[in-house]
């Protein structure tokens, strides 16, 4: 099932290259008719997404590969670092362009075949919406952020072509030429934008930040799969490498079990949050033991041990989950505060 999915998104990702290189070969045909910078401004753009298809090829490919002894959490990351490649190369574009935008403006030029060069541009928004809406719906079905990153590009780099065309509309109606760099200054600014994002995600995924969606989806798995010998979680903690995930926490179980039950008990934890992954699911799980101070929440009605009679549950939230404490505390505050 892993490799089968590892395989699709080897296909879409050269899907987007090869088109990425077809369409930019089209735009710098486009600009060759017109002389248009704001043309030029796409034509620039569209070499970033050949480049930074190819480095998201190969990053998918590399994340694909199996755990070795020199990346013991395998090399899912490499995704993290795709997007801030992509992103990184651009802004670097997109300050070229701005520069060569205020240079036409200073030195205005002739506009010529705009017509014709806007129908290229219309085709080309229509082939790189499509991929990259795409690309974005089977990256996040893969939880994939070198998918996610290059279909966002690419849809990306179509609203801009789409205000493009508009701007050329404008400059048919009016015979106003400026507005051609006018639209190139807004295009840069617009791809600074897109790229600052891209690099600020990456970024914080590859400090290990915590995906709170994520982590939400985790702690309502949990809730709804409850046992009654789950008697408390916490410590956890949820980490995504490429479109592997990685969790850890404290499962608290009856103290007086003997460690064949503890372990069932475990194995059986860690299918239910397996059984929701769409790719790798590494667990480690600590078992802790119940505390009498535990008995006010815990639900084991057959408890041989029970001390103090069961009040009602505390609701497990990703605030009360991540923290590393039994939730007993929280008892000693309000139940469900």
């Amino acid at each position: 099932m892993q490799i089968n999915q590892n395989k699709r998104k080897q296909r879409l990702i050269l899907l987007s290259f090869l088109t990425s290189i077809v369409l930019s070969v089209l735009k710098f045909g486009a600009y060759y008719l017109t002389d248009s910078n704001a043309i030029l401004s796409d034509a620039l753009e569209s070499i970033i997404n050949v480049i930074a298809s190819g480095f998201a090829f190969y990053s998918i490919y590399l994340s694909s590969q199996p755990k070795d002894s020199n990346h013991p959490y395998g090399h899912g990351k490499i995704e993290f670092f795709s997007a801030g490649f992509e992103g990184a190369l651009i802004i670097i574009a997109s300050c070229f362009i701005i520069y060569e935008a205020i240079s036409r403006l200073l030195n205005p030029q002739p506009i010529e075949n705009l017509g014709l060069g806007s129908i290229i541009i219309l085709f080309t928004v229509l082939a790189n919406g499509g991929i990259g809406y795409l690309l974005i719906h089977e990256g996040r079905k893969s939880n994939s952020l070198a998918l996610v990153a290059d279909g966002k590009h690419l849809l990306s780099d179509s609203v801009s072509s789409i205000i493009l065309i508009l701007s050329v509309g404008l400059i048919l109606i009016t015979g106003y030429s400026w507005l051609d760099s006018v639209a190139s200054l807004l295009f840069g600014a617009f791809l600074i934008y897109s790229g600052s994002r891209l690099v600020t995600t990456s970024v914080a995924l590859l400090m290990d930040a915590t995906d709170p969606q994520m982590l939400d989806r985790t702690v309502d798995l949990l809730w709804r799969n409850k046992k009654e010998h789950w008697i408390d979680i916490h410590n956890l903690r949820v980490q995504q490498y490429g479109s592997d995930l990685h969790i850890d926490c404290h499962l608290t179980l009856p103290y007086y079990w003997e460690l064949t039950e503890v372990h069932e008990a475990i194995h059986d934890f860690e299918n239910i949050l397996k059984g929701d992954s769409k790719g790798e699911t590494e667990i480690f799980v600590h078992a802790d033991p119940c505390l009498p101070e535990c008995c006010s929440f815990c639900r084991m009605s057959s408890c041989p041990v029970r001390q103090e009679k069961f009040v009602q549950d505390i609701i497990w939230t990703q605030e009360k989950l991540v923290k590393n404490e039994k939730l007993y505390r929280e008892v000693k505050n309000g139940f469900n505060k």
